[in-house]
């Protein structure tokens, strides 16, 4: 039974309904649906991604003799001939009829930047960086919050063919350095403190610390009321010096296809960060494709993703612009000083489309918020979901709490390809605990352990055909080698994403929890997100992670680690109650060997739980071959676990 139908009117008015239409009659096809639709653009990948350069009219220059040059992932390049620039594409959209932007700071007011303002902020600041000599490939590097000045930062150096690179202030020193060390970028623009949960964080010490690391760096821009932070060998010039130097035309570097947009780090947890680079052409149609039809973003809505400049939906968000929609930026916490602050800003900000984690969703299940008594969404037409899976409570809670009429977007992808996979489709019924659909043009499949398609069965999730989002290199790994040791070691050829999945027989996805976590007793696998939908029903649990260690002779031990919600403790009672709970909605097999208490759940910097690192150290590996703490956003949470296994 769905829990959200959509009506005629909105299949008809879908953008994706839109596109269907115009390939029938622009490619001579006679689909009747998504799903048919679906199997095109997976059974004739260059077609489907040559109607994608058609439909949205792509601005470039040259041509090209074929949509690829036939090579084998990651070898695989795109419309090699052409040129193009991803802010062009932006800025094509400009109009007066609805702001570009939308913001509001923690502890600020609802502000709205024009497209007018926003165009000459942008030529602003390109001009000022092409004055320090930023062209075509050099690296701008970013340590600022969720807020206007990093949009802006970013299409000034899109503009002149420069690479893109930021972290969030809530990164620690060493994992910034770890980041941008590694791009020596030629630009850092930087704050010097920062707002969040109601507190003012002082990072000048971080930011001195980057201009040692950095000796790349040949000017700063610092976004301060007061200038507190020089340094003798790289030049310190303020923002608003930058943006005041106006009048300057905004103009647009067309760079190949296939030159670097940015660079995006992986969240691992053993060694440096994984430095991804994406193509500019890859990233243009990706977003053109996934915002439009999947999100269903339109000229004019207010589009909203609650995330950082470290999370790849930063990047994801702006391609809300290039549907010509309002983006719209909230800087501070999620929960201060309560979890209804961002449902009363989408409220204030009349937002149409949210996105979220799940992890919020939860959270909001667990302390019993149910906005839709105290806040008005008539606005609000879906919301989106991902970092994590959103299990089927999670799905009940939007359309109880929140509001009955919305179409709830579950959606996964990651920093590789900085989009999703699987996710929204406006003319498909929501199923409970079900992601809608496989996106177009993205061969997903559950391959079983021979490696062979299976269906209705939980197998690993790979894309057995290239994507023009998929990176074109790692920084630094000239030969691919931790390029395909990421992605291509267990099936050649194929993408191996890492995480357990399987194809509904609504074809819809389910996404149990990443493969390299697996819990396996007695030959039955389980993944770890099902273990926490279970634990999820105990109230008094606040958080929790799972691990199953192999010991010798067959034998295993399988602890779960909670946190207590405030004022609770870990009794034999409570102890029972999940134990029942676990056994009784999956397997008696994988109820925990033992349940303990724990100050805190690791956590990477993108916001996902990581067990990985917690399983290495109590298996005995060695902590500083299995654990980067930098790449966490609460290194002091493995403290508990490195005493439990006696580092």
């Amino acid at each position: 039974m769905p829990l959200w139908t959509p009506s005629t009117t909105t299949i008809e008015q879908a953008n994706i309904s839109r596109y269907l239409n115009w390939i029938n009659k622009t490619k001579n096809q006679t689909f009747t649906g998504y799903q048919h639709l679906w199997e095109w653009s997976v059974e004739n990948v260059e077609t489907f991604w040559e109607s994608i350069w058609q439909y949205f009219e792509i601005i470039h220059d040259g041509d090209y003799n074929s949509v690829t040059n036939a090579a084998a992932m990651p070898g695989t390049r795109w419309f090699e001939g052409t040129s193009l620039n991803y802010s062009e594409h932006i800025f094509r959209n400009k109009t007066d009829k609805h702001p570009a932007i939308i913001f509001k700071a923690e502890s600020g007011t609802l502000k709205q930047m024009t497209w007018k303002e926003l165009e000459e902020q942008v030529a602003s600041v390109r001009h000022y960086l092409k004055r320090q000599g930023v062209g075509e490939g050099d690296r701008v590097a970013a340590y600022l919050p969720c807020i206007p000045e990093a949009t802006i930062a970013f299409l000034a150096a899109n503009s002149l063919g420069a690479v893109w690179s930021s972290c969030s202030p809530d990164f620690g020193t060493d994992a910034i350095i770890d980041r941008f060390a590694q791009i020596e970028p030629t630009v850092l623009i930087t704050i010097e403190s920062y707002r969040y949960g109601g507190k003012r964080y002082d990072k000048k010490e971080t930011v001195n610390s980057l201009l040692t690391s950095l000796p790349s760096l040949q000017s700063v821009i610092l976004i301060s009321e007061n200038e507190t932070i020089v340094d003798a060998r790289t030049p310190v010039v303020n923002w608003l010096d930058v943006v005041k130097d106006a009048g300057h035309p905004l103009e647009f570097v067309r760079v190949p296809f296939n030159h670097a947009i940015w660079i995006l780090y992986s969240s691992g947890t053993t060694g440096l960060p994984k430095a991804i680079v994406h193509s500019h052409g890859g990233i243009l149609l990706e977003q053109l494709k996934y915002g439009t039809f999947h999100n269903d973003f339109k000229a004019g809505e207010r589009c909203f993703w609650y995330t950082t400049t470290g999370w790849m939906m930063w990047n994801y968000i702006h391609g809300s612009l290039l549907a010509g929609a309002t983006m719209v930026l909230y800087d501070g916490s999620p929960g201060h000083p309560d979890l209804s602050v961002l449902w009363e800003f989408v409220q204030e900000a009349d937002i149409h489309h949210f996105g979220t984690s799940a992890s919020f969703i939860l959270s909001n299940l667990k302390e019993g918020i149910e906005p839709r008594k105290k806040y008005n969404f008539t606005s609000l037409r879906s919301i989106s979901s991902t970092g994590s899976t959103l299990p089927a409570e999670g799905f009940n809670w939007i359309y109880d709490k929140v509001k009955e009429n919305l179409w709830l977007v579950s959606m996964s992808g990651g920093t590789d390809v900085c989009s999703a996979f699987v996710g929204g489709n406006p003319t498909w019924p929501v199923y409970e605990g079900e992601i809608q659909c496989r996106a177009l043009g993205c061969m997903l499949e559950a391959y079983n352990d021979e490696g062979k398609p299976v269906f209705n069965q939980v197998g690993e999730m790979v894309i057995s055909k290239p994507m023009p989002s998929m990176p074109i290199h790692f920084w630094n790994d000239p030969l691919f080698t931790r390029y395909k040791e990421s992605y291509f070691e267990m099936f050649p050829g194929v993408w191996r994403h890492g995480d357990w999945t399987k194809i509904t027989e609504n074809q819809g996805v389910v996404i149990y929890g990443r493969s390299d976590a697996t819990l396996n007793r007695g030959g039955v696998r389980i993944g770890t997100s099902e273990i926490y939908r279970a634990v999820d029903k105990i109230t008094e649990v606040k958080d929790s992670l799972i691990v199953c260690l192999e010991k010798n002779g067959g034998q295993f031990w399988m602890p779960l680690f909670v946190v207590m919600q405030a004022g609770q403790t870990l009794t034999e009672s409570l102890k029972a109650k999940i134990r029942t709970t676990i056994r009784n909605d999956y397997s008696p097999r994988h109820v925990p060997d033992d349940i303990i208490e724990v100050p805190d759940i690791p956590y990477t910097l993108s916001g996902k739980k990581t067990e990985t690192p917690v399983k290495k150290v109590l298996m005995g590996k060695d902590p500083n071959e299995v654990l980067n703490t930098g790449a966490l956003r609460n290194p002091s949470s493995m403290n508990f676990f490195l005493t439990l296994a006696g580092k």
